[in-house]
């Protein structure tokens, strides 16, 4: 009787790593072959530092293939033995053909649609590069900015900003100004968020995802932009001064992983402004038009640094720091013409023309820390804790002056406006993830505190002495102080064809404020925040979803300050100690179309805004209008939002987004005294076309427009700005440069200006702002293996929301 042999087994290990670093080439395909006749005998993925392992072979000739992107397939013969085969590093060798194949072919949409958000990719809009994250949100269809600057998410601007997921409850302005377009990866506008989410922002989260390194690599991006002479000047007291630069480094190796990154940009503009109002008080009527120079000196700095150790697959230690400055200056130089007329007998009263320089200065100096603890469990749950920082100082200074005109030699009134508003906070947060079944439970508890003390004067110059003489009537020091107790739970899960998630968070906030000669005003507030997403796919194309959200919007200090600053020569500013939180409802039914060459999605959302806060006029006197920040009843919208991405050629891309909806305002204003009942459908369009004219030369040609929108007291007029860029890239991509034409104009379309105007019954303001146009940029991009991912740098957690 014969006895068959059992065939002897082995186990081959190895390593694929980059011939030029030596470094392990993360989950790297590996085939195993038997050499006698080339049948495909096991393959598997190597591990995240490039290590692969086949078990259980049995003893014979075999040869491996291994695959990566980007580089040259590679074959290697594997020695005969028993046991344990351990090979020689694989170095496998990088392709530039394939990297220049995949990224010609590689056309990535400029859009990304998703159960709770949109995402849209930043590098696919050639005119933001060189600027802020701001620059980049003006392509999506859900976000405007109108003249002055102010950043809309569907019509409203209270939203939360997140950075890499961490909360930035500052003002939207001052950090989307202090982000690098360049090291921007993704913006998500997140308008269904979900419980484990803060609840602040009416109209939702933008959340800014930046780049960082590739595994086991380091990586660097340097990005420098310079302005050309201005083609229109306005007769501007000074010529704007427009260059700035950023880089970002990064290392992942081992254990760890370190970013690094700084950016300077300033970014001055040129304008005019053309002013007319007029107020009523008993038979007098009183009208002051004004014309002159309405212009921006403004920059800022950044530095950040983050560093993550991983001890183990179980423990994580992060930690980060930020330092942000943004200085602005606004100068408004403007001639006023002043008439007093008799209503009832058409009298002249009296007539004065003066020149009026106002120069209003705001500086916020920003620095804050984090600290974050990860672990995980055996059962494969996780625990964060995590803890942030802030200081911020805060700071402005107002002069307004007088002059006799013509000559300007005598000194009619000079007054200074200097503010001090510092802040502290600091937030405590312990989150933990579950996993339930199929699907995924998420818990936590947060606590945010923050204070904030404001220190306001108005000095009145005596034009005798020279001495500025303190104005109590206009002088003041506030208090405000949060405490913000948060839980949450929510439940997540994904099938074939349903994702879902639902969840409740609760919250005890009390807000006490104090300013000087007046009562403490307290205020405690108990609140659920309900949040449920739902998504279902019909087919391979089409995709359902639907949504809603509760959420809240804070007052800040100078919505509550009631004491008046000046702004300039015709306004005063004031807020309401007793003003309300806003708090939203918002409900949304979309559909997504995937095709081959790109993808449209559809949504219709709903928003109700109770206690909706808007800055509204009454005459303080003849010549002076004042401003109040006050609760204006209840504000709801129906919108419908439409955007869409194709490749219609190789060579030709179109991308486009819009945003109509129906805005209107019902309730009273200063106690009811004013009945508001207003509305109007308003509608935006972002979208941009793009030509590539040889795999190294694109021209884009882009355009952002919004329409006419009503206000509590008034209206908007439209804003429209067209934009033109032309990037160049050289060896072999690393080095790029665009040449960017922004605020085309060209003498017939009207672009960057916008004419806005309120109106009461003994009141009528409008004022036209024409800012710059047609300003001419070149940027120099270069990168050293590109930042693909995003990093865990640290953001402003509250600091400038008084900017």
């Amino acid at each position: 009787m014969a006895f068959a042999r059992a065939q002897s087994q082995v186990v081959i290990t190895g390593k694929i790593t980059d011939q030029q670093t030596s470094q392990g080439l993360p989950f790297a395909s590996v085939a195993l072959y038997r050499s006698t006749d080339s049948v495909l005998v096991s393959g598997a993925l190597a591990d995240d530092k490039g290590s692969f392992r086949f078990e259980k072979t049995n003893s014979a000739a075999y040869y491996l293939e291994s695959q990566y992107m980007g580089y040259r397939k590679t074959r290697t013969p594997v020695p005969s033995g028993e046991g344990v085969v351990e090979l020689p590093p694989i170095a496998m060798q990088a392709d530039g053909r394939l990297l220049d194949a995949v990224e010609v072919k590689g056309a990535r949409g400029a859009v990304e649609s998703r159960i709770d958000r949109q995402v849209y990719r930043a590098g696919a809009f050639l005119g933001s590069q060189g600027g802020t994250a701001v620059d980049v949100l003006k392509n999506t269809p859900s976000v405007t900015v109108n003249s002055e600057g102010d950043i809309m998410l569907r019509g409203s601007t209270g939203f939360l900003v997140l950075v890499n997921g961490k909360p930035v409850q500052t003002d939207p302005a001052v950090v989307l100004n202090q982000i690098p377009a360049n090291s921007i990866e993704n913006v998500e506008i997140i308008t269904s968020p979900s419980a484990r989410y803060d609840p602040d922002g009416k109209s939702g989260i933008i959340n800014i995802t930046t780049k960082t390194v590739d595994k086991n690599s380091q990586s660097l991006i340097a990005n420098v932009q310079g302005g050309f002479p201005s083609v229109h000047t306005y007769d501007n007291l000074k010529k704007p001064q427009r260059f700035g630069a950023d880089a970002a480094w990064g290392l992942k190796t081992g254990k760890w992983e370190v970013n690094l990154s700084g950016s300077y940009l300033r970014n001055d503009i040129t304008g005019r402004r053309i002013g007319d109002v007029n107020t009523t008080i008993g038979d007098v009527f009183t009208s002051f038009p004004s014309d002159g120079e309405r212009s921006f000196k403004r920059y800022n700095y950044t530095a950040r640094a983050s560093v993550s150790f991983t001890a183990d697959p179980s423990n994580v230690v992060s930690a980060g720091f930020y330092k942000g400055y943004r200085f602005q200056s606004r100068r408004a130089d403007l001639v006023y013409n002043n008439t007093k007329t008799n209503l009832e007998t058409g009298q002249n009263l009296g007539r004065i023309t003066y020149f009026n320089s106002n120069v209003a200065q705001k500086t916020a100096d920003v620095m804050s820390g984090n600290l974050d603890y990860l672990h995980r469990f055996a059962n494969k749950s996780e625990l964060t804790l995590s803890g942030l920082i802030e200081s911020a100082d805060l700071d402005g200074l107002t002069t307004n002056i007088n002059l006799s005109e013509p000559g300007r030699t005598h000194t009619l009134q000079s007054t200074r406006n200097p503010s001090q508003n510092p802040l502290n906070a600091f937030r405590l947060q312990a989150d933990y993830v579950a996993q339930i079944g199929k699907g995924k439970l998420e818990t936590g508890y947060q606590y945010r505190n923050q204070e904030q003390k404001g220190t306001f004067q108005y000095l009145d110059q005596n034009l005798e002495t020279g001495e500025f003489v303190l104005v109590p009537q206009f002088s003041s020091r506030t208090r405000l102080v949060n405490h913000i107790h948060s839980l949450y739970g929510q439940y997540s899960g994904k099938s074939e064809k349903l994702e879902y998630s639902g969840g409740l968070r609760y919250e005890y906030a009390t807000r006490q404020f104090t300013a000087e000669g007046t009562d403490k005003r307290n205020l405690d507030l108990s609140n659920f925040f309900p949040s449920a997403q739902l998504q279902y796919r019909f087919s391979k194309s089409w995709r359902g979803k639907v949504g809603y959200t509760r959420r809240v919007q804070r007052a800040t200090n100078n919505e509550l300050n009631p004491y008046p600053e000046r702004e300039h020569s015709e306004t005063l500013e004031s807020g309401d100690p007793d003003i309300l939180p806003e708090f939203i409802g918002q409900a949304e039914l979309g559909v997504v179309r995937e095709f081959e060459k790109g993808s449209v999605f559809a949504t219709l959302y709903n928003q109700r805004v109770k206690n909706v806060v808007n800055r509204v006029n009454s005459v303080y006197n003849d010549s002076i209008v004042n401003r109040i920040y006050t609760n204006a009843g209840l504000a709801t919208s129906w919108g419908v939002e439409v955007s869409g991405n194709a490749n219609l050629a190789k060579w030709w891309q179109l991308y486009a987004g819009a945003n109509v909806y129906r805005y209107a305002i019902e309730g009273g204003l200063f106690r009811n005294t004013v009945v508001v009942n207003s509305s109007s459908v308003v509608y935006s369009l972002n979208a941009n076309t793009t030509f590539k004219i040889t795999p190294a030369l694109q021209v884009q040609w882009g355009i952002s427009y919004l329409s006419k929108r009503v206000t509590a007291q008034g209206e908007d007029s439209r804003f429209v700005n067209p934009s033109l860029s032309v990037r160049k890239s050289f060896l072999k991509g690393k080095l790029a440069a665009t040449l960017q034409w922004q605020n085309m104009d060209l003498g017939i379309v009207g672009a960057n200006q916008q004419r806005i105007s309120t109106w009461g019954r003994d009141f009528y303001t409008t004022t036209n702002y024409i800012q710059e146009t047609d300003i001419f940029l070149i940027n120099l991009s270069y990168n050293l293996n590109q930042l693909i991912k995003k990093a865990k740098l640290p953001a402003s957690e509250f600091g400038d929301r008084e900017f």
